[in-house]
């Protein structure tokens, strides 16, 4: 799996996860979504679906940022080497 990872092009992964932050942007910043599902009046484990509908769309947010840093983990793109100079300019 990780050989896979490593060897998928950067703009796949990035059009990968842009269409998944998409997805869940939409759910959050556009009001016919919404409104369309604040009707259902079925309970989800006990959760009005109106308030589900936030949890739900804050979870697809989460694991898709926590996929992401996986993926970047593994192919050795996080920021962990940045030396210190250009820390500390940015920083100031």
């Amino acid at each position: 799996m990780k050989d896979f990872i490593r060897g998928l092009d950067p703009r796949t992964i990035r059009l990968t996860f842009g269409a998944i932050y998409l997805i869940a942007l939409s759910m959050a910043l556009f009001p016919p979504f919404y409104l369309a599902s604040s009707g259902v009046r079925t309970p989800v484990l006990g959760v009005p679906w109106a308030v589900m509908y936030w949890l739900l769309d804050a979870v697809i947010l989460g694991l898709a940022l926590w996929a992401l840093y996986i993926v970047e983990d593994i192919r050795g793109e996080l920021d962990e080497d940045l030396p210190a100079a250009s820390i500390s300019a940015g920083g100031e």
